[in-house]
């Protein structure tokens, strides 16, 4: 658990079959560092359910902002999402890795990318209405976390296809995104149309998209906006063609220049030194 100025955020590691869909569970609640956040694109999705005022989502600069008042699925995005909280904040959430909405989806997840959904539009308005009022009225946040985790593994489906994009999703990871996709056809044994069908029904893009996104996260988790950046080696070290491939993958999730991305994470650290939501998100305001 960490306490911050303003924030509470508990998280924890789900149990067994849901581990392998989702890298924890959190508890969020109080002032947020900034009233606006962008979550660059990620490897990975997302589900909240929220127990406070509307949060306020934007995907994507050619898109309006949209209340979501019961919280939001996010499926693997391609493009950055500008986060609005409403003040005071009160969540639970999951983070999913790319293929763990998928056994909780009713819907292809290719449906979803680049589109959030609130959560009753997935599961149901009554279904929602029911899970948020034994969550509201839990004893504290670890016992929302069980109730939330209760919920997802009940709500847990076969999926045809999953082994095969968790363990060729695993290979993406593993290289941080520089692999040939074409090798990782050929060693599972399925032809390209077959694999990339698979993909956008799990995962929402395909394994090309998915591997660019893994490059990039691998490139800004190298990063040290501490001191300075060498970016030619950075982008070298994380299989870009050159420096200006680089820039228009940064610009593509971020919507910044590499220069201004570091600009903006160290300003978040400079103001909110240790704070436990630095590390991916940044402020818009």
């Amino acid at each position: 658990m960490a306490i911050l100025v303003g924030v509470q955020y508990v998280s924890r590691v789900p149990r067994p079959p849901l581990d392998a869909l989702a890298d924890d569970l959190y508890y969020l609640e109080g002032t947020p560092p900034y009233a606006r956040l962008m979550l660059p694109a990620m490897p990975a999705a997302l589900l909240i359910v929220n127990l406070g005022a509307p949060l306020r989502i934007r995907a994507g600069a050619d898109t309006e902002a949209a209340e979501f008042a019961d919280g939001c699925v996010v499926t693997t995005p391609t493009r950055a999402l500008d986060f609005g909280y409403p003040v005071p904040t009160r969540s639970v959430g999951v983070h999913l890795k790319p293929w763990g909405l998928a056994p909780l989806l009713p819907m292809p997840a290719v449906e979803l990318c680049d589109r959030p959904v609130t959560v009753e539009q997935v599961w149901g308005r009554a279904a929602v209405a029911e899970l948020r009022d034994r969550l509201a009225a839990a004893a504290g946040p670890h016992e929302m976390l069980t109730l939330l985790e209760d919920e997802l593994m009940r709500r847990l489906r076969a999926t045809a296809g999953l082994g095969l994009v968790r363990r060729t999703s695993g290979v993406i990871a593993a290289t941080g995104g520089a692999v040939a996709i074409g090798e990782l056809n050929v060693a599972a044994g399925v032809s390209s149309t077959h694999m990339v069908k698979r993909f956008k029904e799990l995962v929402g893009v395909t394994p090309k998209r998915l591997a660019r996104t893994q490059r990039f996260a691998a490139a800004v988790f190298a990063m040290d906006p501490a001191g300075p950046i060498d970016w030619g080696a950075l982008a070298g070290a994380a299989g870009y063609f050159d420096q200006a491939h680089f820039g228009h993958e940064f610009r593509a999730f971020t919507g910044l220049t590499p220069t201004r991305y570091a600009e903006v994470r160290r300003r978040f650290r400079r103001e909110h030194p240790g704070h436990v939501l630095d590390g991916w998100p940044l402020p818009v305001d």
